[in-house]
This record gives structure tokens, sequence and C-alpha cells, in this order.
């Protein structure tokens, strides 16, 4: 079974999480930031994971406390599911369109974290959350999990841009972390 269940308290945010790698899309998702909300059940629903996230932080700041420590304790549970990655794909990519946007992401699990990061947004917020955020959280994810990401998006409509990209990053998750074999998918024999 590929779940982990992690938390983290600081002074600003209080994250509980529970991820299923090999899950049937549940999502039970409760961060006080609708967006974010709307966009990690995106991610569950197209990655094929099952994620309860329940966070709690200083949204009477802004949004940035809450949304980084997500991202950091999500990353955190997806290295802990992946286990010693024995069978793995490895690799994933997806091309996601909505409407007029389009994102890509190509990414490794082979545990070295890196972002490349591709878009430009018109708007400061979409509802409640800061569009300058979006590259915060991915930031956040991957270095903790240590994944290799690069992500595009092209478009006119930031809502749009933005949900193709959590689209695309949890189809391409969803491909990289299929079970085909027993190996460890490295030359050097682990990750």
């Amino acid at each position: 079974m590929r779940i982990a269940k992690q938390k983290r308290k600081t002074r600003e945010t209080e994250i509980g999480i529970k991820l299923n790698l090999d899950g049937s899309g549940s999502a039970d998702i409760d961060t006080g930031i609708a967006f974010f909300d709307h966009m990690l059940t995106s991610l569950t629903r197209h990655g094929g994971l099952d994620l309860t996230v329940n966070a709690t932080g200083d949204v009477h700041v802004d949004e940035h406390h809450t949304i980084e420590d997500v991202g950091i304790v999500l990353g955190k549970s997806l290295e802990k599911a992946l286990g010693d990655k024995k069978g793995i794909v490895r690799f994933g990519e997806a091309r996601i369109p909505m409407d007029e946007a389009l994102a890509e992401v190509a990414l490794d699990l082979g545990g070295r974290s890196y972002l490349a990061f591709d878009a430009r947004f018109m708007s400061p917020k979409v509802g409640d959350f800061g569009t300058q955020m979006t590259r915060h959280f991915f930031e956040s994810l991957v270095s903790n999990a240590g994944i290799n990401v690069h992500m595009k998006v092209e478009g006119e409509n930031d809502h749009h841009k933005i949900e193709a990209l959590f689209k695309a990053f949890a189809v391409a998750l969803k491909r990289a972390a299929a079970v085909v074999g027993d190996d460890v998918p490295s030359t050097k024999g682990v990750l």
C-alpha cells in the first residue's frame, strides 16, 4: 500500500495530509482557501489519488503560509508514499488543454528536486488565491518530494491556466508513479 500520513504544525499553520497513491480520485480538502481547494481536488481526481487535506492557517494575513505548508507536507507525503520506488515508471508527462489554455508538465521521480516553471499571469488573484502562489506551491512540493518537474502554460484566462497546470501535474504524476515491474528504474539501482 502506497499510503502516507504527515503533519506539520507551526505558529502560522497546522496541516494534516493523508495520501493514497493508488486511490480512486477521492478528495476531502479543506484549506480555508476555496480556489486552492478546487485545485487540490482537481489534482486528486486527475491523478487517481485519494487525498485528505486538513489545513488551518493565518489566512487573515494572507494565503501564503497555508499554501506553502500544504506544498511542504504534500511533498513529504508523496516521497513517503513512493517508498523505495521499485517498479515505478519514474518519468511522466502530460499536455492538458483547458479552453484556450494549454499546460505541459514533464517530471522525474528520481530523487533530485528541481522546478522549471514557465507561466505568466495577468491577474494578481483568482478568487482568494494569489496567482504567484502557483509557482510557490509547486516549489514547496517539488523540493520536499525530491522530484524534478518542468511546467509550462500558455493562454489568456488565469483560472484556466492554473487549473490546466494542476491537471497536467496530476496526470504526469499518475503516469510516473504507475507500478509496471519489480526493478528500481535507475542504472544506479536506487532512487
